[in-house]
């Protein structure tokens, strides 16, 4: 068993404490200061990724300089401690990225960098950036297409769907985020059906699932941002409500809203990055969500992108195309009034990859909620919104 006795590392805690969005420190820099002593005095010159952030988020050149008159953000988080562990404190469990934040404090606070430590005065807590967003710098390798089929296994999927073999190699080189809608402390949206709660996220995950399954069995690399590693892809009408969801690489989902959407764009964003550096030219985000509105509503389902993107335009037409093709072979009466819209989201504004986002109907009214407690129309969905992402049927 590993023991930290300093700092009030504790090796068994309670994540149950809100993680809040942690502000950048921020420095005026002294007499004689450039960009390099100043990332050296924060420990931060030793890192590739902290370093771009800095020009990132001054909105500074690699050729810019810095005036002393003048306020500049570092690449390195303010957190209020939560008196019981690091890991609580940032929402994240993993005890190597613990150990090192807590050691990087204590570097600078020795050093006189930092006032205090975290745990004493006002109890502040500082994170370097790479330690959430870097990934240990090392570059995110697109996944050779494996022809053998015998090593493709992916427990996402749950225990029946975990082998996932290769049917053909028409998306390698393609990369697709796949965001079930809420989740963790947020259920979304809350409809009834014959007096069994239905919980949006359980039913938009349980889709992307096997959108993401989908592309994967097509040779792309497919992630699941949001994640949930005991429900796999399930059958029957009622889909257990539950509150155990994280987000990409084991990250606890944070309770506030904001800072939730702001997890999951950075993680996307920091994949699209790596992957855009391996070479991959096309790469794909997509929300899936259920609307709720008056029980006598009926939707069909319906597409947003964010309007100064026209390539997320131009996919949620192409997807819309799909669902209307496909309805006018498969309903009786061949009407599909699904709609495409601009609309400003967080996912949508906020990450890179060419974004789209679903609502799949209402999930208070008896009708549209057909559409996805039936496990036969979940993978229906599924199958469609693959067609219209994909421009080819399987």
């Amino acid at each position: 068993m590993k023991v930290i006795t300093t700092c009030c590392l504790f090796l068994f805690i309670s994540l149950s404490a809100m993680a809040v969005e942690p502000n950048y420190l921020t420095i005026q820099p002294k007499d004689g200061d450039g960009i390099m002593s100043i990332l050296r005095r924060y420990n931060l010159l030793g890192s590739k990724c902290d370093k771009e952030h800095f020009y990132e988020i001054n909105k500074l050149s690699q050729k810019s300089v810095i005036y002393t008159d003048r306020k500049y953000k570092l690449p390195l988080f303010i957190y209020e401690y939560d008196g019981t562990s690091i890991r609580s404190t940032i929402g994240d469990n993993n005890w190597d990225k613990a150990v090192r934040i807590r050691d990087y404090n204590i570097k600078l606070h020795k050093e006189g960098v930092k006032p205090t430590m975290f745990n004493k005065g006002k109890k502040i807590l500082w994170v370097p950036y790479r330690e959430l967003y870097c990934d240990d710098e090392k570059p995110v390798k697109i996944e050779p297409v494996n022809k053998s089929n015998k090593v493709r296994n992916f427990p996402i999927f749950g225990d029946d769907y975990a082998h996932t073999p290769l049917v053909s190699s028409k998306l390698k080189g393609q990369v697709f985020y796949i965001v079930g809608g809420h989740g963790g402390p947020d259920p979304g949206a809350i409809g009834n059906y014959a007096g069994n709660k239905l919980c949006e996220d359980e039913y938009a995950y349980d889709v992307s699932l096997r959108l993401c399954r989908k592309l994967i069995q097509h040779g792309a690399v497919a992630y699941m941002i949001t994640r949930d590693n005991n429900d796999g892809i399930r059958s029957g009408k009622i889909l257990k409500c539950d509150k155990d969801e994280i987000t990409w690489k084991d990250q606890k989902m944070f309770n506030g809203q904001k800072p939730r959407l702001k997890q999951r764009s950075n993680a996307i964003n920091k994949l699209y990055e790596a992957h855009r550096k391996s070479g991959a030219k096309k790469q794909k985000m997509i929300s899936i969500h259920i609307d709720s509105r008056s029980q006598r509503h009926s939707t069909d389902v319906f597409f947003y992108y964010y309007s100064g993107s026209p390539n997320g335009k131009k996919l949620a037409r192409r997807m819309h195309k799909k669902l209307k093709e496909k309805y006018a072979i498969h309903r009786k009466s061949g009407s599909y009034t699904g709609t495409v819209t601009p609309r400003d989201l967080h996912m949508l504004r906020e990450t890179k990859p060419t974004s789209v986002y679903v609502e799949l109907g209402n999930i208070r009214n008896s009708n549209d909620q057909k559409r996805f407690i039936l496990e036969s129309n979940r993978e229906v969905l599924a199958k469609w919104l693959f067609e219209g992402m994909t421009g080819f049927a399987p």
